[in-house]
């Protein structure tokens, strides 16, 4: 019989893999290349490095990895090795759009005609960016790797809801009241992601608010420190930070939204992730089974402003009892700061 090794915190009911793969259930720091070289699959978070160290001398020969980021994931080993991977890209979009949003809404903003600058149109951008023209805001995006592949916004895009400005990160700079970021963290390559909101970015105007929920890194964090203090971000949402766990305090007391890597924790996105997993695994075992996620695994092309306000309000993550994070829309439950590294996807410098 197969063997699957699966990351325990990855919720599921019953047994999806019965009469076909023995299923082992482990924390990501039991995840080793002695759990798994005898596994044939792995379903996993971004809390597991799959490499070389974890892989080399395995049977494995499919990763599926329930997140839309996929930075801990080395494609060009694993693609030499003949190792198949399959993510969930757009699982949680809906879950960080309304993070977003929310955050907006909860700080005085969103009224029609203010500027949204959305750095990243992928799955999530394109989401917030349909539903901030759907509520009558401007929308501004930049996104090199998109604009020369399809021109941009793509009118075949099914989140298109109107006209987007495509424009340069100084030009994202000069013109938006609001800046949200929603790329993947590239430390490397053609269009490097590290430190997109820098000195010098932030520099050039002030800004009404900065949303980090993408990647820690993607932001100078001490450079958002230092514009706070002088006024130059009169508001700041962080769900992301440099350093996970080990946080900026003084970064953490100065932003009027401060959550850990929770935005995109969702019910129903973690329902959609575990349901791609899981069928691409039975796929790959040449299964016809497939697991009904229970949700929709499409967002609605628009929403209310009320609608919105009224199903998450980031303000009560923030402001819960000291020591404590309640994910109200997302897990569920309390979660202590130091037990998010079980919970929340946390990068490793």
């Amino acid at each position: 019989m197969k063997k699957i090794v699966i990351d325990k915190f990855i919720p599921f009911e019953g047994n999806p893999f019965e009469g076909i793969a023995e299923m082992v259930r482990l924390t990501p720091d039991e995840i080793t290349a002695d759990a798994v070289k005898d596994a044939d699959a792995l379903i996993v978070r971004t809390r597991t490095k799959c490499g070389a160290p974890l892989l080399e001398g395995s049977r494995v020969g499919m990763i599926a990895t329930a997140t839309i980021g996929t930075d801990h994931l080395d494609f060009p080993w694993l693609d030499s090795h003949g190792i198949k991977t399959v993510s969930a890209p757009g699982c949680n979009a809906p879950a960080v759009a309304q993070y977003v949003l929310s955050s907006i809404f909860s700080l005085g903003l969103g009224q029609p005609g203010m500027r949204l600058g959305i750095v990243g149109l992928g799955h999530v951008g394109s989401l917030i960016a349909s539903w901030a023209l759907n509520l009558g805001m401007d929308v501004i995006a930049c996104d090199p790797p998109r604009r020369e592949k399809d021109g941009g916004w793509n009118p075949e895009d099914p989140f298109t809801a109107g006209d987007i400005e495509f424009v340069s990160m100084s030009e994202i700079g000069r013109k938006a009241d609001v800046v949200t970021v929603h790329t993947p963290l590239s430390r490397g390559g053609e269009y490097p992601t590290v430190h997109l909101i820098d000195r010098d970015f932030i520099d050039i105007a002030p800004k009404a608010l900065v949303i980090n929920s993408a990647r820690g890194p993607v932001a100078d964090n001490r450079a958002l420190l230092e514009a706070v203090r002088k006024g130059a971000i009169a508001h700041l949402a962080m769900d992301c930070w440099e350093g996970e766990p080990a946080i900026s305090t003084e970064l953490l007391k100065l932003a009027e939204i401060s959550t850990p890597h929770i935005a995109g924790y969702s019910i129903e996105g973690k329902k959609r992730a575990t349901a791609v997993s899981f069928n691409a695994v039975l796929e790959h075992f040449g299964s016809d089974r497939r697991i009904n996620p229970g949700v929709a695994m499409t967002a609605p092309r628009s929403v209310t402003a009320q609608a919105i306000v009224d199903s998450y309000d980031p303000l009560a993550d923030t402001l819960n009892p000291p020591g404590s994070v309640f994910c109200s829309h997302g897990a569920g439950f309390y979660v202590a700061w130091d037990h998010v590294r079980e919970w929340a996807h946390c990068e490793v410098e």
